[in-house]
């Protein structure tokens, strides 16, 4: 019985270019430094938040710090702000909950390790700590949530 070599080189071939094909999709070199690592996944935060959530929020920043910190600052229509922080060290689980074009972005800490800060609210302004933290989001991909869970998780590590 012959069996031929060109299929199994075909499909190597085949998954090798998809895995390329994904990687230049995301932006992802063989060999990413740091720095690419946390402009890749600030551009990936900040375009995959879906602010369209909150109707009453104004402006809002999402980012990683190069101390591997993550915070996000949301500024209402009233004035009233929300500030939410955490080091990704103390980061226990990322999930993603809903489909591929809208859902929410959940991150979990060992305890409560995300720091909660409100100003300027009526209600008046609280400090608090929390253990999970939703991030509304759209247009987020399987593939781009298990790579933007790889680099929260790489930054993981860099900060223990």
């Amino acid at each position: 019985m012959k069996t031929s070599i060109i299929p199994a080189i075909g499909k190597t071939m085949l998954i090798t270019s998809i895995l390329a094909f994904s990687a230049l999709n995301y932006g992802f070199k063989a060999e990413m430094s740091e720095q690419e690592w946390l402009s890749w996944s600030n551009k990936c935060l900040s375009t995959s938040f879906n602010p369209v959530a909150e109707p009453n929020l104004k402006k809002w920043e999402i980012g990683l710090t190069n101390d591997y910190f993550l915070r996000l600052r949301k500024t209402y229509q009233q004035g009233k702000q929300e500030y939410y922080s955490f080091n990704l060290h103390r980061l226990n689980n990322v999930d993603y909950l809903a489909t591929d074009t809208i859902g929410t972005l959940r991150l979990n800490t060992q305890t409560d390790d995300i720091i909660v800060q409100t100003y300027e609210d009526p209600a008046g302004n609280l400090d608090s700590m929390a253990t999970t933290l939703d991030l509304p989001m759209h247009n987020m991909t399987p593939a781009k949530f298990d790579s933007l869970k790889s680099a929260l998780n790489y930054f993981k590590m860099k900060s223990l």
